[in-house]
């Protein structure tokens, strides 16, 4: 959708290809280093500069906008995302807040648009095509709903609207019949794209006689709406570009779209209308320019003549009558998003009557009486203020970049891992520059790369420091890989990771014991391995000091209640078993699936201690890499000890291999989504395991089947869009009891 939305009608953002190339896998020694969670480590506020540097960030966010404007209007080819955009959109208008003396005239802020590239006539629209304000989440949507209740004196109706990913367009009809048809432009003078509309299929060349015979007006008449690009379609157009020129040696790769928008966008403004025949467009129509030409008295009333008239129209809108329907409305669609066959990125929500609209009137740039809600975006602009470095729990330095919070994906995040320093250098960023944020498979915040255009002159560049920034020793990078790592058998950061680790879910499960309690145990001396765990004291643990104070200033204590409830979970934790020790000890390279793996062929801890090098390599999915850091771990002395300690104090070092069932489903790969009644999802991904299938937590090409239970969303809109096959909770049982799939009747058969 395009990215502004004039008055009576709606834009939006468009999805474009990272700037970076995909991120690298971590060399596997590295995978076990990187924390699911970074905690803060300062205070999540964003830095406001000095008025001298704001004038220098203003300066370069004027031309940075400017020239994606350019990039986005006139050329349909940006270089970032929409969601990019509107984060350094929002720390312009944040920095001119700060600093009114700071706005200009010219600034993005108070203008639309750009001009548009000379490639077609100018056409004049017949009013102007207005941007439109953001909503970046439902708290500031809730805002600005209050700010019209409080303007008008009492709650209008609303009319929600989905947000298109596709480019503006405006049609021009007289008696009846399309004259002229052109972009947005710049609000106010767009480009004739006439000759190209006509060959978009429910584009209407003229008004249903009813429809006609209804308009208040002779006059010609501009409607408005938006031209998009349907994901199969836009898939299909990217294949047959590659496609050319698969068989021709040497050839250079050819550019493919980003994404629909630009597809869509680059279409209706291709020099060859038979092209633009071809791609297959399609459109959704929203808006007139003059309401008053129309028998309608707001936008919902709009709507229906506009299906009157023969145009197409989003099926998914809704007139609410309540404040309350907006919001659910918002939420369902985040639910509909990737089910849809054309992509959106939010709702567009405006006040229903033309008269009230009226009433609250226009910004400088905006409508007061309309909004776009805005999806949590996928990538965001952000300052990197510092880059740290987190001693991992087999003492690797994790170089971890620390910026301006900002929202990705439905969450504020402050701090991301660059993994090493070979990553720092690859992704090319420098301590002051202007980065791009997303988070990998919506759960982990991961940069991208830098907006190089905006790099300041004192951008510094990172270097790994030659001592533990936790206990002062000197570090040694590894032989075989770009780690850095502490050796010291001291190292404090080291010893709080491991037994944070060894806590964890994946691990021995044991809950109650966060950071800020294992690291007053360390303090204090409870802990000071993995097996003191097994030895605490109650009355001890209960007067433990949280860190935290009561009312009166007074440090509050553990407590008895909470102090039995933990004994309660360490004694669960005993029984967990050899896989979840040995993943629990923090042995380099071995992560839960290849401990899961080693206990299908070592029945207890004293057997693999015993085992050569070559007889652990040997196991499927292990390796000599692994193998060799495990005979690493077993023969050292300390390690003994501490293995030793946990089996005098009750741990199960013991694995049940009379439960390892035949390989069945090895070679398969299943998703499991939405709720199931008789699993949790940890308990179903454990049983498909065991007969050596894969579980995965995204879909793609490569998945064999989709569990989908209640309440499946994302997933399995994703498994319909790519032909993955998809079964319910019987079947997934049915697999469960028999460690086959033969015989399955999938959703899509039944549907």
């Amino acid at each position: 959708m395009s990215r502004n939305e004039e008055q009576g009608g709606f834009a939006g953002s468009l999805f474009d290809e990272p700037m970076a190339e995909e991120p690298m896998r971590p060399p596997a020694e590295e995978i076990e280093e990187v924390p699911d969670i970074v905690e803060p480590a300062f205070e999540s506020e964003p830095e406001i500069p000095s008025l001298e540097a704001a004038r220098e960030r203003v300066a370069m966010l004027h031309s940075t906008i400017d020239r994606f404007n350019s990039q986005y209007y006139a050329q349909d080819d940006p270089d970032y995302s929409d969601a990019v955009y509107d984060s350094l959109m929002r720390e312009l208008r944040a920095l001119e807040v700060a600093y009114p003396e700071l706005i200009t005239p010219d600034s993005p802020t108070q203008t639309v648009g750009t001009t548009t590239a000379q490639r077609f006539g100018s056409v004049v629209h017949a009013t102007r095509m207005y941007s439109m304000d953001n909503a970046m989440n439902l708290e500031e949507l809730d805002e600005w709903i209050e700010r019209v209740v409080r303007s008008l004196g009492y709650a209008p109706k609303f009319v929600c609207e989905l947000k298109i990913d596709g480019s503006s367009i405006a049609l021009t009809y007289e008696t009846g019949k399309l004259v002229q048809a052109a972009t947005r432009g710049d609000g106010n003078v767009g480009e004739d794209i006439t000759a190209n509309a006509l060959t978009v299929a429910d584009i209407p060349q003229s008004l249903s006689n009813s429809a006609y015979l209804e308009l208040n007006t002779s006059s010609a008449i501009e409607f408005r709406g938006e031209v998009y690009m349907s994901k199969e379609r836009f898939e299909a157009l990217n294949e047959s570009i590659l496609g050319e020129y698969a068989n021709i040696p040497n050839a250079k790769k050819p550019k493919t779209f980003a994404n629909p928008r630009n597809a869509a966008a680059g279409s209706m403004r291709h020099k060859d209308s038979e092209v633009t025949r071809k791609r297959g467009l399609q459109t959704f129509m929203y808006a007139v320019a003059d309401p008053e030409q129309l028998p309608v008295s707001g936008q919902w009333e709009l709507l229906s003549f506009l299906r009157k008239c023969g145009f197409s129209v989003n099926p998914n809108i809704k007139l609410c009558t309540e404040v309350a329907e907006v919001r659910a409305f918002c939420e369902e669609t985040l639910k509909l998003r990737n089910s849809l066959p054309y992509e959106i990125d939010g709702v567009v929500v405006k006040v229903d009557s033309f008269a009230e609209q009226r009433e609250l009137g226009f910004t400088t740039r905006a409508p007061r009486w309309a909004i776009a809600y805005k999806f949590p975006p996928e990538e965001v602009a952000t300052k990197l203020l510092r880059i740290v470095c987190q001693v991992g729990r087999t003492g690797v330095l994790t170089p971890v970049a620390e910026f301006n919070p900002v929202p990705v994906s439905g969450s504020v995040v402050a701090r991301a891992t660059l993994h090493n320093i070979d990553e720092v250098n690859r992704r090319n960023v420098r301590v002051g520059d202007t980065i791009i944020i997303r988070k990998a498979g919506d759960v982990i915040p991961e940069v991208l790369g830098p907006v190089l255009e905006m790099r300041p002159a004192d951008a510094t560049q990172f270097s790994m420091p030659r001592v533990c920034p936790s206990c002062g020793a000197p570090v040694y990078s590894d032989e075989d890989g770009p780690a850095v790592r502490c050796i010291s058998s001291e190292c404090p950061a080291q010893l709080q990771a491991r037994l944070e680790h060894w806590v964890s879910r994946g691990a021995m499960d044991i809950d109650g014991l966060g950071p800020a309690i294992i690291a007053k145990m360390i303090e204090t001396g409870l802990v000071a391995d993995v097996a003191d765990f097994y030895s605490l004291d109650k009355d001890e643990l209960a007067l433990l000091d949280t860190g935290r104070l009561n009312k009166d200033g007074e440090p509050i204590r553990l407590g008895q209640t909470v102090a039995a409830k933990v004994l309660e979970q360490i004694e669960k934790s005993k029984g967990r078993g050899l896989a979840r020790v040995l993943h629990g000890l923090s042995i380099r390279n071995v992560g839960k699936t290849v401990a899961e793996d080693i206990c299908k062929r070592f029945a207890t801890y004293e057997e693999l201690a015993q085992a050569s090098e070559e007889e652990i390599a040997s196991i499927e999915g292990v390796g000599p890499i692994i193998a060799s850091s495990i005979r690493k771990f077993t023969s050292l002395e300390a390690n003994a000890e501490l293995v030793g300690k946990l089996a005098e104090r009750g741990v199960d070092l013991s694995a049940d291999l009379s439960n390892v069932k035949p390989q069945t489903l090895a070679g398969l790969t299943f998703v499991i989504t939405g709720s199931l009644e008789s699993y949790s999802r940890q308990e179903a991904e454990a049983a498909l395991k065991a007969y050596g299938a894969k579980a995965s937590s995204s879909v793609s090409k490569k998945t064999d089947y989709v569990v989908a239970g209640e309440n499946a969303g994302s997933k399995r809109a994703k498994a319909l869009e790519l032909g993955v096959p998809i079964i319910n909770e019987a079947a997934l049982k049915e697999i469960i009891a028999t460690g086959t799939v033969d015989g399955l009747q999938t959703q899509q058969e039944t549907n």
